[in-house]
């Protein structure tokens, strides 16, 4: 069986030390580039594999991160992924990925699990509002990050790193469109009210409500799960009403799908008969015969701004605490709100009477 190549065989056929060996490989300053091209030359020729134990050791590091998610079934934490994946593998890190069904007592067997293996810090797009995991890795200063959703509390916000969208502007938005489309009966299916996500969300559709001097009725407001099941009984429920709404805005596409397979079967049409609004713009939105008008976010763009506030926690990298990222939201508009229609005339960017830019923000 072939010996495995070491720092110390690059080493003696470079005629260098092992620590300037150590350096290249590293890419570490204070070394030629001369002798790190020579170096890494030598080591590619010889098919060299690091040792990632004996490194973890000496620098303290695993160069390994853990991503935990709510649900794998949700397509919007696909493209989550795709961003914080090749983004940490561009920056010489690795994944470790799981899943909590939305369960505090599963987040906190993977958080053990994975400071068991060593993780450099922990990426979450699964936070409670009030989540005691990530409280508890906040007052001990473990290096975490969260995206999309956050944590309210106020240890929390002092000392974790968050990037996300504006979800209130975003609610706004979604709900906005309908009522300027001459809707007045709108009904909203929202997250779980443990997520800050569904809360901010709701907010917005209710403050896009208000401004426009219309009731927010509460039979017409839901609470759903962010998946698909819950879309499709939120959506039979409303079109079993006596009066059903003429409007639906699910707080996210997945959501959103189960109410246009509800509003299907009930054989009622979309969007001659029912508009329907989503959020996230996951792909399968936009394929035809769906064309779902919803709330477009950048999930490729937050997740690689996530692991980079993340590296640079762990790397010691000189920044302020806490960052707070917080991206503009974008109304997308396709058929689903009938914007095709003869004689429809698409909205400009005036505003109901009360709005004003951020004045939703939580603070």
């Amino acid at each position: 069986m072939r010996r495995k190549t070491t720092i110390k065989d690059i080493a003696r056929m470079a005629n260098v030390s092992h620590t300037t060996v150590s350096r290249a490989l590293n890419n570490k300053s204070r070394i030629k580039n001369e002798t790190k091209e020579r170096i890494l030359s030598i080591a590619r020729g010889l098919n060299y594999q690091p040792n990632f134990i004996a490194r973890s050791l000496v620098m303290n590091r695993t160069k390994t991160l853990g991503l935990v998610i709510t649900n794998i079934a949700n397509p919007f934490y696909t493209e989550l992924a795709q961003g914080i994946e090749a983004t940490a593998r561009g920056l010489g890190y690795n994944i470790i990925f799981c899943s909590t069904h939305s369960d505090l007592s599963t987040e906190k067997h993977y958080i053990d699990m994975l400071r068991s293996k060593g993780v450099d810090g922990i990426i979450f797009s699964s936070a409670h509002m009030g989540d005691p995991n990530i409280i508890a890795l906040a007052e001990e200063a473990f290096p975490v990050v969260l995206v999309n959703r956050r944590t309210y509390h106020p240890v929390v916000r002092e000392k974790v790193d968050y990037v996300g969208i504006d979800n209130i502007l975003g609610g706004f938005l979604a709900v906005e469109h309908l009522v300027r489309l001459g809707h007045r009966r709108i009904g909203v299916i929202g997250g779980s009210s443990e997520s800050s996500v569904g809360f901010e969300r709701l907010e917005g559709g209710k403050k896009a409500l208000s401004s426009y001097g219309l009731e927010v009725k509460t039979d017409y407001i839901l609470e759903g799960d962010f998946l698909k099941g819950s879309g499709y009984q939120g959506g039979k429920q409303f079109l079993r009403m006596s009066e059903p709404p003429t409007a639906i805005f699910a707080a996210n596409d997945y959501m959103a799908l189960g109410v246009y397979e509800a509003i299907v079967n009930e054989g009622v049409k979309i969007p001659e008969e029912i508009s329907l609004v989503g959020f996230n713009d996951i792909e399968f939105t936009a394929i035809k015969g769906i064309e779902l008008t919803t709330i477009g976010q950048k999930k490729y763009g937050m997740g690689a701004t996530a692991v980079k506030m993340l590296v640079e926690r762990i790397e010691g990298t000189k920044v302020e605490s806490p960052r707070e990222v917080i991206l503009e939201p974008e109304l997308i508009i396709r058929k689903s709100c009938g914007f095709y229609l003869k004689g429809y005339q698409r909205p400009g960017l005036e505003r109901g009477p009360s709005w004003s830019p951020g004045s939703f923000a939580l603070r």
